[in-house]
Parts: structure tokens; sequence; C-alpha cells
């Protein structure tokens, strides 16, 4: 048995210990605290088909928000997807309980419960922790780069220590037999941003070697990821249609934005009208904040906001909201925080100017700046903009326009209404995230000085 599938046996059973941990507690409360007591007892049979209920929602839940990824994500990260997969899953089995006893029942229980679940989650979370670290510690990594400054992404790594450890970097200029000697000490590499056709050597050396290959993709990589295989004879072929969402997923996004939005106004309108009331009553300033958008094909349009700064605040030009911006106000800063300050985008969607999901909408002189230094930044305009999108779910509010870029692309190429169910369930859980809501550093603020000579690496 090679090293992988003994890493995914590990994972297994990792997963159906906290399974097992969370179905025992379930049972429990479920036959000491509700089944006694709604219309028509449940036996055997019925036992287990509100067990296997229960089993399912967990699942699906915890691969959404990531629950069962203790080989990815840090420990603290792995509690709170798997708390968050946990309070929903009760939330509805609490409903479901309801609905069978035709009443609403005591939820003292179902409280206890979830205190119990995070309990075992926290201790499942330190023990799959320690037991992968144990079997499989950071991986040593070599860094093979070019002419762009690799420390940012170098930095990025060292974060994540406890999966990776940069041990030694070279640089290309060093000729192909030199970093082919250097790179058979060694168990894995990391292609930062190299030319095309020594990067295609190494990848082909890595599977040769057995060597694990990590690779910054470029935007021709991203779309390609996207292509259809297409087998006329004996060649393969590759198609990328570069056209955008078909006609089909065009008219099927449509239809779940009118629903949804329209669902969505109904729900939160009593927020709306209370956050509106705060902030007319903070400085006395309009309630709304329009400011022009580039949608689908460049067209501009006016995105709503609940108004988060002062009625000055961009006196002196349009610039981006910094840590620690002065310009916010205190409801605003909660309003970002949670960003319940898009809100009214919600009309936005029942409009057709946005969808539910897609690229978040750039500013005109902004996108401008962007395309300065990225002349491939407006690739992501052959979709609507959205509410939210891969780069707010896998991005920071700070994260350099350059890899939004690629994360937006890499939607663009792989959309499908799955994928935008899980955006939106993920969604829920980076409004607790800081990470997410943090404003940019002072090098951030433009493109031009944002990732160096981004615009030079899709020429290699």
């Amino acid at each position: 048995m090679n090293r992988e599938h003994f890493r995914r046996i590990v994972i297994f059973f990792l997963t159906v210990l906290i399974i097992a941990a969370q179905t025992a507690i379930f049972f429990y409360y479920w036959s000491v605290y509700y089944n006694p007591y709604i219309q028509r007892t449940f036996v055997l049979k019925g036992q287990i088909v509100m067990i296997l209920l229960y089993d399912l929602m967990l699942l699906g839940f915890s691969r959404v928000y990531g629950g069962f990824k203790v080989s990815n994500l840090r420990t603290t990260d792995v509690i709170f997807s798997q708390s968050l997969s946990t309070v929903f899953v009760n939330i509805l089995a609490y409903l479901q309980i309801c609905m069978l006893s035709l009443r609403l029942v005591s939820v003292i229980p179902m409280i206890s419960m979830t205190l119990m679940d995070v309990s075992a989650i926290i201790l499942w979370a330190v023990f799959a922790r320690y037991v992968y670290t144990l079997l499989y510690p950071a991986r040593d990594i070599l860094l093979v780069y070019c002419d762009r400054d690799p420390d940012n992404l170098v930095k990025k790594m060292n974060a994540r220590a406890d999966k990776y450890k940069i041990e030694d970097s070279i640089h290309i200029d060093v000729g192909f037999e030199k970093l082919t000697q250097v790179i058979d000490k060694h168990k894995a590499i990391l292609l930062c941003d190299i030319p095309g056709d020594i990067r295609n050597d190494l990848i082909k050396y890595g599977f040769s070697k057995g060597i694990r290959v990590y690779i910054t993709p470029k935007l021709s990589d991203i779309i390609l990821m996207g292509a259809d295989n297409i087998h006329l004879f004996d060649t393969p072929l590759l198609l990328a249609k570069n056209e955008g969402f078909s006609a089909e997923k065009r008219f099927t996004k449509r239809f779940v934005d009118l629903f949804v939005s329209t669902i969505m106004a109904i729900v939160t309108a009593p927020f709306m009208l209370l956050f509106a009331i705060i902030i007319k009553c903070t400085d006395g300033g309009p309630v709304l904040y329009k400011q022009q958008r580039l949608t689908q094909g460049g067209r501009v349009f006016n995105v709503l906001k609940f108004r988060s700064m002062r009625v000055d605040s961009e006196k002196e030009g349009a610039r981006l909201a910094a840590k620690g911006d002065d310009r916010v106000t205190p409801i605003g800063r909660f309003l970002r925080a949670c960003h319940l300050d898009e809100l009214p985008q919600i009309y936005n969607i029942w409009m057709g100017d946005m969808s539910l999901v897609g690229p978040r909408p750039e500013r005109p002189e902004i996108a401008k700046q962007y395309l300065d230094s990225i002349p491939e930044f407006d690739f992501r305009l052959k979709v609507k903009a959205g509410l939210t999108g891969y780069a707010q779910i896998y991005g920071k509010y700070n994260t350099t326009p350059y890899d939004k870029l690629k994360l937006d692309l890499y939607y663009i190429e792989h959309q499908n209404f799955l994928l935008d169910l899980r955006l939106i369930m993920m969604t829920v859980k980076i409004l607790f995230v800081k990470d997410n809501t943090e404003g940019v550093e002072s090098w951030q603020k433009t493109a031009t000085i944002t990732d160096g000579s981004v615009g030079k690496e899709e020429k290699n």
C-alpha cells in the first residue's frame, strides 16, 4: 500500500469517528427527549430512518463547509467548519421533529445536544490533527522561481507550516541539468511563475521521477481546465469555447436568480428597514449608496449598498477601503464585517444587472488601473457580476487583483448549478471569518504596485 492510499484510509477512519460520535449523541437525545413525545413513537425502522437522515444531512453540510478536511485546514478551521455544519443540521433536525410532533417541542434538549456535539468536535479535531501530523509531518519543498519575486507566495506557504516547509530555493538560471540534480534531493517542488517551456520540462521530469509538483497556474492553464475533450480521431483535441456561459447555463442562472432574490427580499425586509433607520439616525445622510460598477460585457450599472462611509468619504477621489479606515462609520464597520452592506444588491439581481454568483463588480476607474498592469483583467466580464463569488469564498478582501482574476476565471470555466449552490452555502461561513473582511494594505491600493510584473507572466 502506497503512502497516498494509506493517507486516504486514515482520513476515512477519522471521518467515521466523528460521524459515529455525533450519531451517538443524536440517538441519545432523540430517544430520551423527543421520540417518546411525538405523535407516533418510532420503533426500530423509524429509528434507523431518523439516524440515516441525520447522518446524510451531516455528511452533506460537512462536505460543503470542509468539516472533515483535517489534512488541509487548521485545527481551529476544522472545529469552526464542523460546528457550523452541526448547527445547521441540528436546526433542520429540530424542525423535522416539530413536524413529526405536530407542535413546537422544547428546544432546550437540542441546544444541549449541540453543545455536546461541539465538545466532541473539539476533542476529535485536536486528536485528528495530532494523528495526521504524526503520520504526515510538514512536507519539505524546493522552490523553483524566475524573475518574479516569490516572497509573497513564500509567506503564504510559511503561514501553513503545519503542511509545507520551504526547505530550499533555486533560480532557473542555473540551467536544466543543475535544476534536476537539486530536484532529485527533494520529494516535492513548487514552480513559481516560470516560463512555459522550462515549466513543462520540469512537470514531465517530476512525473517521471514520482516527485510532487505544486504549480502557480497561468491564466491559460485555468482556461484549459474548462476545455472540452473531443474524440474525432486518434489524436486528442481540447476545445476551449471561450464564450462565457452557454445559453442553458444563462437560462438556469436567471431563473434561480429571480426565484431566490424574491425570497431573499421578503425574508430580509425587516432587517433592511432596521439598518436603514440606524444609518439615517447616525449622521442624517442618505441610507443607500449608489456606485457605478462593471458587469457582463463592460456594461456600467449602479450597484446599491447600504452607506457604510461618511458622506464626504471620496472628496479626494476613489480609493479602496484600507485597514482601520477612518472614513467608515461605526454601523458601517458592522455591516461591512458581516457583508450586510450588500443586502440592497438583491434588487440589482432581480433587475438582471447582477447574478447571485459571479465575479464581484469592480468600479470602472479602479478596473482601469488594474488593466494597465493586468491586460487580462477584463476576462472577468465574460459573465454577469455576482453578489458572491469564487474569489470571495476562497480569497480575502485584500487578495491581490491578479489572484482574484485567477479565482474568478476558474469559476467561469467550471460553473454549474451545484457549484453555485456550494458557493452560496459557503458565503454563510465567510460572514464569520475575519480574514475575508479585512481592508487592503497600503501596497495593495492600486494594481500597478500590487503584483509585480504580472502582465509579463502570460507572455511566457
